[in-house]
């Protein structure tokens, strides 16, 4: 991508952020760097960007050291318990913790190096079988069980709702994680920070906003399509 073409992709975004209407805060705009190299994320950096989430654990090994370190590290993909170990402690938020066991796992490795680690719990909204994450109707059971992990801090929820030709098909599962994230909220669990809602990406993440997202995961529509060559 020529440089142009991503000073005005991340204007445009900004500016989309900026007049969405909200109902959960300020918004932090999350570039999804997913097969992205380091010269481009940081071009991205330098035009103000702030928060970056990788979704391959040895894709952010490879990049990591040639990042910008000014910029926040999130990790957004699936994450298998045996690459806990490689992660834990680079990264400032898991947005895609999907299991009890994946977190005792964060725990247990945040124990070795005697830090905290935050971390989103993923809700299947869409009740997809070929997605992973807690159901609408068992999350709240496994934020009290997670939350005993001393070693973990549940900071919000995140979200990947089904594929939709119309952005606008998906107000309805912004609308019901908000209304999870809400009612969870409500009951001030220990342990348990709904800070965070991070749900909507590149084509829908106006839509996301205005039904209470506060982290929008943004790559083709900063990025344009992405380079596999990298991997």
């Amino acid at each position: 991508m020529m440089e142009k073409q991503l000073v005005d992709n991340y204007n445009t975004i900004i500016n989309n952020i900026k007049t969405a209407p909200k109902k959960n805060g300020d918004v932090i705009f999350l570039a999804a760097t997913k097969t992205q190299d380091a010269k481009t994320i940081n071009e991205a950096i330098d035009l103000g960007l702030k928060y970056i989430g990788e979704n391959r654990v040895q894709e952010f090994l490879s990049k990591n050291d040639q990042i910008n370190p000014a910029a926040h590290r999130h990790f957004i993909g699936h994450l298998q318990t045996n690459k806990v170990k490689d992660i834990v402690g680079k990264v400032e938020l898991i947005h895609s913790v999907d299991s009890y066991k994946l977190a005792a796992e964060i725990d247990r490795q945040s124990k070795k190096l005697g830090i905290k680690t935050d971390i989103l719990l993923e809700v299947n909204i869409g009740a997809e079988e070929s997605k992973s994450g807690f159901s609408p109707s068992e999350i709240q059971e496994n934020i009290v069980k997670i939350s005993s992990l001393s070693s973990v801090r549940i900071m919000g929820l995140m979200c990947i709702p089904p594929i939709c030709e119309q952005k606008e098909e998906n107000r309805k599962y912004f609308s019901k994680m908000y209304n999870i994230f809400i009612d969870i909220k409500s009951k001030k669990i220990d342990n348990s920070n709904m800070v965070y809602l991070s749900m909507g990406m590149s084509d829908d993440y106006d839509v996301a906003i205005s039904e209470g997202a506060n982290i929008v995961r943004i790559g083709t529509a900063l990025f344009g399509k992405r380079n596999y060559n990298i991997l």
